[in-house]
């Protein structure tokens, strides 16, 4: 019969061990293999977690949300946040901020899914900029002839633009403007888009690119919630 001589170490370690064990109470042991089973699980992230976390849009969870962006939307958030600081919502695929200081915008939406629009030139929109304007309704057809990025909601009382830079958004919502109060038809206005557009490629911004060149409404003055056709208990 063969014997097995255990090493020292080994036989140390184990003589040390019983007496811990035997100290332990039967309602002891359970508990602490439980908690060394918890130890050793990886620790999953909670969404609702993060979610809270990126709320206010700092820096980190901005970082973190522009990460794997394509580049186009990605150099639109740095430089949007360069002028209007950070957003006030961060989502894996929208960076927002209600209401920013320095800008006549009530909301600025800025997506990382990229929208294809070839006019006046082929790029993508990802910038949608939105100001309180009330539109009539027998303007809303010439505006969506005129630019489909050109966006209109009547129920909220929101007008918005949406491309890739701010000035081009200034230019298509004072062009839009300018449809609404009849300076301009629909046509001309395509070409005055086109044409400034063409100016500022040379490096000559004209105004209508700068600023909004009229004042938006507010929120009251431009909302439509239109009227209940079904009383209750009908």
């Amino acid at each position: 019969m063969k014997t097995y001589k255990l090493p020292a170490v080994a036989l140390t370690g184990l003589l040390m061990s019983v007496p811990a064990l035997a100290q332990q109470t039967p309602q002891e042991q359970p508990q602490q293999r439980q908690a060394a089973q918890r130890q050793a699980q990886p620790q999953q992230e909670c969404p609702v977690c993060a979610a809270k976390a990126a709320k206010g849009g700092s820096a980190s969870s901005v970082e973190q949300a522009i990460a794997d962006w394509p580049e186009t939307p990605k150099k639109v958030a740095q430089k949007t946040m360069e002028k209007y600081g950070p957003p006030s919502g961060v989502t894996p695929s929208r960076l927002i901020w209600d209401k920013p200081k320095g800008g006549p915008w009530a909301e600025i939406i800025l997506s990382r899914d990229e929208v294809q629009h070839d006019f006046p030139m082929k790029h993508t929109d990802v910038l949608e900029q939105v100001i309180y304007y009330d539109v009539p309704v027998d303007k809303v057809e010439a505006l969506a002839k005129y630019d489909g990025s050109v966006i209109v909601d009547r129920t909220k009382g929101t007008l918005s633009a949406r491309c890739d830079k701010e000035a081009a958004n200034f230019l298509a919502l004072n062009l839009a403007h300018d449809i609404i109060t009849g300076k301009k038809d629909v046509e001309e206005a395509r070409q005055a888009y086109a044409q400034a557009i063409q100016q500022s490629m040379k490096g000559e911004m004209p105004e209508t690119m700068k600023k909004l060149t009229f004042e938006p409404k507010s929120k009251e003055q431009a909302g439509h919630a239109d009227k209940a056709v079904i009383k209750k208990g009908q």
